[in-house]
This record gives structure tokens, sequence and C-alpha cells, in this order.
């Protein structure tokens, strides 16, 4: 018997000993090795970003430095115009979206390194480095052939191969000219139909209509960013073939930063490349999902220039509220997995949501099941395998970690360890010049949840006890400050293509203790957030279609609710909700072309100085494409505290755990106005007499108070309320001298100041004298 166990022991330990071996070569090998970011250039005398003494929306853009068009052959601008120095270190990915590689900018070792080339693609010689990443502007050709796939084009294509559309009123080969090179560092797009002979500035086919095509993603800045011509060509394939033009950036892509300020920068640039070439379109419809679709309302409130409608797929209002819930759901994790002394009661995923807000599902299967039982093991508890999933787990899994873990980065090998070593990755960094730097040198924050009482909406509704409403509160705590915070522990027997999370949910870097402390926001950095246009605060001069399928059942992130925290903030500011529509559709009908044919009618009608058409309005969608319910009405529900109307019923939302602790559905409530347990208890805030008995307990969970939502946010300046900036915008419409009026941003001269890292509450964004 003991040769057996032992035979299997060693048998073991072989795979185990292969498999590390197999994962450390492949992780070795991976194609980002080869292009790693070896070296990062000494500082660089970029401007810093444009200062905003009161918010971007009333703040003029400077003049334009660089020369448009950009010739064939030439680089597009490398510093931006007024959104602050070039971040360092910088990933190039121009090889990886098939568009080539960098150009060579210098000799020393910075950036990543450029090949040689032969006719079998790259050698193993180098000759030179790429730290801008930049590429010559150059054109390509594409055609569709028969089975709907985007080729590139030569004359020596046969034109039997390729499909034909109709233009013009006749038959034509399916044919398109892209434009590519790179503006900001980012590689930019052009497409529009093309036809063989038309050179660069023919436009035979054009319905002079243009699309900006926005795109999502969770991202931390310090890459380039990829986009292949022929995926950027199907995404919008139906609209070229109607006659659009389509651009687009790796900048407006929020997979690779969520910068807004460097977003606008960027696809002002692009849209100016556009019109220095073709004129200026009829209309620019913006199109994008998730953070391509945050994009949009950012850049439309923001007076950007670049879009006149939005079509906002599976949107969010901005990022940064999304962050308040977000980094929520992990301090939720820690404690279901880890404090809870009711660990049963977590277990059913069906109670959860009484918290948690977002969707949960008793037997939804997760990605990785077995991690929560073994950080149990190694943490001393009884281990537990998970019974179902959550939006938190399934949407969430990991990005609190990429998002506000400056001690964490990237996975995939993108920089090399001397340059990963001593640097800050994550989304506050990636901001870092709007919103400043602590003490420290980290980047300053906006998350906070001093007050919050998780919990509390399931508390007054009988969903949850007195008893795991005090725990929860006593033991969720909050997230460390940067500088204690400590990177994952990864085991990655596969190299880092399956690494073993041994640190689940970030555990390691929530406070802990009987009475867990809460995280306090940084006040300068919500002003900053706030006057920079990093927040959406309702204003919404454009037209909007808010277009999601219903994906709730899903437990994906981009859930519905999200819809209506943008819409509680135009009513909030506007009174009404005028130029938004919100569309939902079962997730097998995608209503895309309804939703671009009333785009158009709607811009078309405005251009005429007339209303929006009165066919257009909320409407909800079946699978088999029939509208379910259109009105005024339809999306009436907890949102708007009024009977739900037909398409709430058809697709209910959930809601996040900032409003089950008592928030408004318009979110954005960085730091709430606190009052003292007694007061609450004295206004029945609770709605349950049992909780006076248990004053003391909730006084020392709560020391500095709970929150009072109905006096939002305590952080948010004054001067930025919706009457005051309507009253600064009609101003700076009618043409009037805004600066004489006290409304105004900084003069010219000092646009260029140096946005300091210690300004105070009250004082102007960028400290200016």
């Amino acid at each position: 018997m003991k040769p057996v166990v032992l035979a299997v022991v060693l048998s073991l330990l072989l795979v185990v000993v292969g498999l590390v071996c197999w994962g450390q070569y492949k992780q070795l090998t991976h194609p980002y090795v080869r292009h790693q970011v070896g070296q990062v250039p000494e500082h660089l005398n970029d401007p810093p970003p444009l200062a905003v003494q009161r918010h971007l929306m009333l703040t003029e853009r400077p003049p334009e430095t660089a020369s448009f068009p950009i010739a064939l052959g030439e680089t597009g601008p490398v510093v931006p115009l007024y959104a602050g120095a070039r971040q360092y270190p910088f990933f190039c990915m121009t090889h990886f979206s098939s568009l080539g590689q960098p150009l060579v900018d210098n000799l020393s070792g910075d950036g990543v390194p450029v090949y040689g080339e032969d006719e079998n693609g790259l050698t193993d010689q180098v000759i030179g480095y790429a730290r801008d990443c930049q590429l010559p502007t150059a054109l390509s050709y594409w055609y569709v052939d028969a089975k709907g796939r985007v080729l590139p084009w030569s004359e020596q294509v046969n034109e039997s191969d390729i499909a034909r559309v109709e233009r013009g009123g006749e038959s034509v080969p399916e044919l398109y000219r892209l434009e590519t090179g790179t503006i900001n560092r980012y590689p930019y797009y052009i497409a529009m139909p093309y036809r063989p002979g038309a050179v660069r500035t023919d436009t035979p086919d054009w319905n002079g209509r243009l699309i900006y095509q926005f795109h999502g993603g969770s991202g931390i800045g310090f890459r380039q960013g990829r986009l292949r011509p022929a995926g950027f060509l199907t995404k919008r394939l139906q609209q070229l073939r109607r006659g659009y033009a389509v651009i687009s950036s790796t900048g407006n892509k929020t997979a690779y930063t969520y910068n807004m300020l460097l977003a606008e920068d960027t696809a002002r640039r692009v849209k100016r490349q556009f019109v220095s070439l073709y004129g200026s379109p009829r209309y620019t419809i913006g199109i994008g999902g998730s953070g391509g679709g945050l994009a949009q309302y950012l850049m439309m409130q923001n007076g950007s220039g670049v879009i006149d409608g939005a079509l906002a797929l599976y949107a969010y209002p901005d990022m940064l509220s999304q962050t308040l819930y977000g980094l929520d759901c992990d301090l939720l994790n820690t404690y279901y997995a880890f404090r809870a002394d009711q660990p049963e009661l977590w277990q059913n995923f069906d109670v959860r949501p009484s918290v948690e807000g977002l969707n949960a599902a008793a037997g939804f299967d997760q990605r990785a099941p077995f991690l929560e039982p073994l950080n149990q093991l190694l943490q001393g508890r009884w281990p537990r395998w998970p019974s179902g999933s959550s939006e938190c787990i399934n949407g969430w899994f990991g990005l609190s970690s990429l998002i506000h873990n400056p001690h964490q980065g990237y996975i995939r090998p993108m920089f090399h360890d001397d340059v990963v070593e001593g640097r800050h990755w994550s989304y506050w960094e990636d901001l870092h010049q709007i919103f400043g730097r602590d003490e420290d040198g980290f980047a300053r924050t906006t998350w906070d949840n001093r007050g919050v009482q998780y919990g509390l909406a399931a508390l007054q509704q009988g969903q949850l006890s007195v008893r795991a409403f005090l725990h929860l509160n006593r033991r969720i705590g909050g997230w460390v400050p940067a500088r204690q915070m400590e990177a994952e522990t990864l085991w990655a027997p596969l190299g880092k293509l399956l690494p073993l999370w041994l640190t689940l949910w970030g555990n390691h870097n929530v406070h802990d203790g009987e009475f867990a402390r809460r995280t306090e926001g940084d006040p300068v950095a919500i002003e900053r957030a706030y006057r920079s246009g990093q927040v959406f605060l309702g204003y919404n001069p454009l037209p909007v279609i808010d277009l999601r399928h219903y994906l709730e059942d899903q437990l994906d992130m981009h859930h519905l609710s999200a819809s209506f925290e943008a819409r509680a903030r135009i009513q909030q500011w506007h009174g009404h909700h005028d130029n938004q529509l919100i569309w939902v559709a079962d997730k097998d009908h995608t209503p895309m072309a309804n939703a671009f044919d009333a785009m158009e009618r709607w811009l078309e009608a405005r251009q005429r100085g007339e209303g929006k058409p009165a066919d257009l309005t909320d409407q909800c969608f079946a699978a088999d494409g029939s509208v379910i319910a259109r009105g005024e009405a339809v999306w009436d529900g907890p949102w708007n505290g009024r009977e739900s109307g037909p398409c709430t019923v058809e697709f209910p939302a959930y809601t996040n755990a900032r409003i089950q602790a008592g928030g408004p559905w318009l979110g954005a409530i960085f730091q709430c106005h606190r009052i003292a347990v007694a007061d609450a208890l004295e206004a029945g805030l609770y709605q349950d007499d049992r909780l006076a008995a248990h004053r003391a307990e909730l006084e020392r969970i709560f020391p500095e108070g709970v929150c009072d939502y109905r006096q939002g946010d305590a952080a948010r300046p004054a001067d930025l309320s919706p009457q005051a900036l309507s009253a600064s915008l009609a101003v700076r419409q009618s043409g009037d001298d805004v600066q004489g009026d006290g409304q105004a941003v900084a003069d010219r001269a000092a646009e260029y100041e140096q946005v300091p890292d210690r300004v105070g509450i009250g004082e102007a964004l960028g400290g200016i004298e």
C-alpha cells in the first residue's frame, strides 16, 4: 500500500512542478515581454492641465497649437493641448493593433524597443526605442466579402470576391478607406466609404453625417490601447454602408484611461483632423457602451463640442459615482467570508441584494468558487463553498484591486520589474494631475464611507435583524490608506495566466477590529473631481438615448439602475428629462437601427428649430423586437417614488449598496452630511424602536454620526448647484462678459499655472491668487 501512496504523491508533485514550469515558461514568452517598457524618461517640460476655477463647462479651452490636417507620412501632436503632462511609463500597443511598430524617437532606452524587420517579420535587432508610440499618418483600404468579413483591399483583389452595396443609386463594390495615425500618442481612426481612384479628400459617398465611436472597459492608464482596424470597421459597418463617416481613438476607450479631460482633449483633436480634411459634418452622433456611454454624458455636460447627440449604451453617469458602491462590494464580500457572526445568513445569496442592492442569485455559478473556501482555510475559518453568486462577484471581481490599490498594477508583463518597482498604479494615480497628491505622495482619492449605515433599508423593511445590522456595520470597516496598502498575495502555478488570489476581496487592505474604522475621502480630490467635469451633475443640453439590454439576471455589472441614476440628476437639474430617452430591450433583441433612426430625426428637427419628434419617447422591447410599452410613465417606479410603470414591471431595476444604506437614487454623495445617533433616533430614521436600546453601540460604530442623505453631498462646492451653474451658463451663452459676472474661469495667463497639490475647499481649483 505504501508504494502506491508514494507513487501517487510523487505523480502529483511532478504534475505540480510541470504546471509551474509550464506557467513560468508561458509568462516569460508572453508577447508583451519582448516589447516591455524598460526605462522611463526623465521629467519632460510638458504644460500642466488646464486650470479650472469654477467648472469645466464654464472654462474656455485654449486655442489649438498643432497644425491640422496632419499630412500623410507625418505624425500627430504628442503633448496634449490642455490635459496635462504625458504619463510615463507608457506601453506602446500599435504592434498589437496590426498597425505596425511605433516610430523610433530615442536611442537612450526610454520606452519600448523597436526591432528591425525583414520578410519574416521582426528580427532580434533593436534599432531604437519609442517612448511616445507615434505612427505616421497613413491610408489603408478595406473591402467586405460575401461572408461579411472585413479584409484588406488592394487592386489585386478580384471584384467578384467583394460584396456590393448601393450608393448613389448604383450598385458598387463595398470598399472603405481608413486613415490611421496617432494624436496625443493614441492611435486614431477615420473611416468612410471609398471608390477606387478617389484621393484622400474625395468623399463621393459620404452622407455628411459623422459618428464618434467611444469604447468602454476599466482602465488605470499607462498604456496606449489596442484597436484593430478590421474590428473597428466591423463594429460600425451598418452605418458605414449608409454613408456615415466614423472616427475614433484608443484615447476614448476607458479600458485605457478614465481621465475625461485627456479623453476630451484627444477627441477634440481627432474631430479637428476630420473637419480640416472634409469640412464640418451636418451633425456628429456619439456612440459607445459602458465607459463609452458615461464619456458621452460627461462630454455633453462639459461643453466639449465633440458630439451633437449621444447613443449611450449600458451607460453609467460617471466613473467616480460608480466607485462608491463598486468599492463597497469587496468590503461586503470580506465581511461575509471572514467576519460575519452569522455566516450561514450571508451564504444565502438571495439575502444579499437587501444590503448590496445589486442583484445576487442562489445557484448561480461563480468563476472561481474554490477561492473563498481556500482563503477561509488560510485564515483559520471553517470553509464554506459558495452557494450562488452576485453582481458584486460576477461583475466586480478583482476591480477593487485594479482601481484602488496603488501597489497592485497590471498582471500582464507590460513593464520591466525595475519600472514597476516603487510606482503607483490605480485609477486615482491616472488622475493625479487633476486630484493632486497627499502628504505621502499618493494620489488623492474621493472614496468615503463614514456614516454609511449598510443595510439600513433592509432593517427598515424588516429584511435584516437588528443583530445582523449592528454586526455588519461594526465589522465592515473601510479601506486602509494608500500608504498602508499591500499588493495582493498571488500563487501562480500557471504564471500569471491563472493567478490564485490568496488575499481574496483585498481583505488584507480592509480596516479590521471590534469596531472597524471607516475611510475618509479627500475633500480636495472631491472638489477637483466636481470642478474638472469628472462627475455628471445632470446638465443635459443634447439629445441622449440611454440604451441597454436587460442583464440583471446575468449578474452583469451594467445594471439598469445606472440609467435612473443619470435621469434623477437630469431631473434635479432641469426639472424634466426631455433630452433623455431610456430604452431597454430583452437581451435577444438589439434596437440599434431604431436608435440611429430616432437620433437622426431628433437632430434634424433641432437643426430646423423644432422640438423632439412627438413619437420619440421612453420604451422597452421584447425578445422578438416588439414594443412592450412606450410613453412618459413607462419607467416610473422606486427611483421616482411612483407606482411602477409597465416597463419597470417587465424589467425591474435593482439598486446599490448606497441606496440600500438610505442614499438617493441620483447617487454622487461622496461625503454625506452626518447627524448624531441621538438625533437619528429621535427623527425615527431607523423605523424600529428597538434601536434605541443600542444607542451606545451605534455611537461607537459611528463616532462622527450617521449619514443624513436629505442634505445632499457635503463635499459638493456650493457654487456648483444646478441653479448657480444654470445662471452662469445663461450668461455665458448670451455672449455677455462672463468674466465680469464673477463666474468665469481663470484668465488666459493663468490657464497654464500648475495645479498645486494642496488646495482647500472653497479655494479655486488651481489656487490662482
